[in-house]
């Protein structure tokens, strides 16, 4: 019996900006991320939407199911791993990346039920963090606020990122309140957000070190190199800057143009000229 060759089309741009990302976030990180809800929260998908690519990743032989009852998990294919390998060129499927954002909330009351806080020692070794996970995000305890550390995001507007990531952090900090009994203020922005840009650039120096300034720094935190703005107007000035260059470029030639023509008129207006002959009555000449 001949067994029908299913083939499972993508277009180049699919791959680009879903199909890569989706497999990337499979294959990264310990352990992999293979809950296809929270993929979808990263990713700013719809859960429908992303269940449309697993679907053709799986008749692709991309990825497999993991588990077959609730809640489903998938695991990257060798024949995926390959793919990512082979489509090294056009990754990443995302203009920009906001990560390490976070948002906090000042407390005018505190929770009426206790909370499980989990105590763990900061970088500096002087004092404790009070850390908790509400609706699958951290969530730091601090004397005066409540943080909400939001998962990273990717999209192709620095703005809109941040405003989901405003909107998210809120439905977090309103879990809060309905489950424990805060009373929070308005959440505010904690200081440099991460803004992600892929970066050619980046992508090689980043093997070798990490360069970090006021303004932003290149690393490889997802596995890619980029370069980390602090602020999504440096990001989109970043993506912006080789079509500026451009406008410049071409208002140079314009000027040198314009330059040249008025030295020309300069040196006709100053350049000596001799006055022409006149003829008298008597027929002498003068010049």
């Amino acid at each position: 019996m001949l067994k029908k060759l299913l083939k499972v089309k993508f277009n180049i741009s699919t791959v680009r900006e879903r199909i890569l990302p989706i497999l990337k976030l499979m294959d990264t990180g310990d352990p992999p991320l293979n809950y296809p809800a929270k993929i979808a929260r990263m990713l700013g998908m719809s859960r429908p939407h992303l269940h449309y690519y697993i679907k053709k990743m799986v008749r692709a032989g991309l990825i497999t199911r993991k588990r077959i009852r609730w809640p489903a998990m998938y695991v990257v294919t060798p024949k995926g791993k390959r793919f990512l390998t082979s489509c090294n060129v056009l990754e990443p499927g995302y203009l920009f990346r906001l990560h390490k954002c976070g948002f906090k909330y000042p407390v005018l009351g505190g929770a009426r039920v206790p909370v499980d806080w989990r105590r763990v020692p900061k970088a500096c070794g002087h004092w404790v963090a009070l850390i908790g996970r509400e609706a699958g995000v951290k969530v730091e305890k601090t004397t005066r606020h409540v943080i909400v550390w939001c998962e990273s995001i990717s999209g192709r507007d620095p703005d809109e990122l941040l405003l989901t990531a405003k909107s998210m952090a809120d439905r977090v900090a309103a879990s809060l309140v309905a489950k424990y009994g805060f009373r929070f203020g308005e959440g505010k922005l904690v200081k440099k957000p991460h803004i992600g840009v892929y970066d050619p650039v980046a992508e090689l120096v980043s093997k070798r070190l990490e360069i970090s300034d006021d303004v932003g720094k290149i690393d490889r935190s997802e596995g890619v190199g980029e370069i980390d703005w602090y602020t999504a107007k440096a990001a989109k000035d970043y993506l912006l800057m080789p079509g500026r260059v451009e406008t410049v470029e071409k208002n140079l030639a314009s000027l040198e143009v314009q330059v040249a023509e008025l030295v020309k008129v300069l040196k006709e207006a100053l350049s000596p000229r001799e006055a022409p002959s006149r003829q008298f009555k008597d027929r002498t000449y003068i010049s």
